[in-house]
């Protein structure tokens, strides 16, 4: 199910998370989940809008140190509880971007004891492009979002 990966253009990391794979689905799929984890703190998500389909919308807004920053894609592959795929270089309608960035791949698996395989991989559209985005911090970035995944999935446990 893990697509191959090029290290010329892909960024890529796995995790266990101690949640289960439908809670951890839930959290990437339902827009009141998102504003919990989606941003490393101290930043903000502040608006969320999912059309959880093919083609539909994946539309974020940040607040980072006072910057505002919407965020608008298209879901281009989603298989429930197991991989959801996400694109900013398209728009809703597939009208494409201007500025395109990156395509997400989240993969859900289950993990022993209860938990979830985590993984996520950022497909860029060249070399320097994916550069960009490791400089940026893509590891500690998606890293401490998968962290403050984790910790609220298992808040949401009863």
């Amino acid at each position: 199910m893990k697509p191959e990966l090029d290290p010329n253009t892909d960024l890529s990391f796995t995790r266990t998370l101690a949640a289960p794979r439908q809670l951890i689905w839930e959290c990437w799929t339902k827009p009141e989940h998102i504003p919990h984890f989606f941003i490393p703190v101290p930043h903000k998500v502040t608006a969320v809008d999912i059309d959880l389909r093919v083609g539909g919308r994946f539309n974020t807004t940040f607040d980072v140190d006072g910057t505002v920053m919407n965020n608008k894609g298209v879901y281009l592959e989603v298989v429930p509880g197991l991989k959801l795929v996400f694109t900013d270089t398209y728009t809703e309608g597939w009208k494409p971007a201007p500025e395109p960035f990156m395509t997400a791949i989240l993969l859900l698996s289950d993990a022993p004891d209860g938990g979830t395989t985590y993984t996520a991989i950022a497909r860029h559209r060249n070399a320097d492009t994916r550069k960009s985005h490791e400089d940026m911090g893509f590891f500690d970035g998606w890293g401490t979002v998968a962290t403050q995944l984790e910790v609220y999935a298992k808040s949401l446990i009863k």
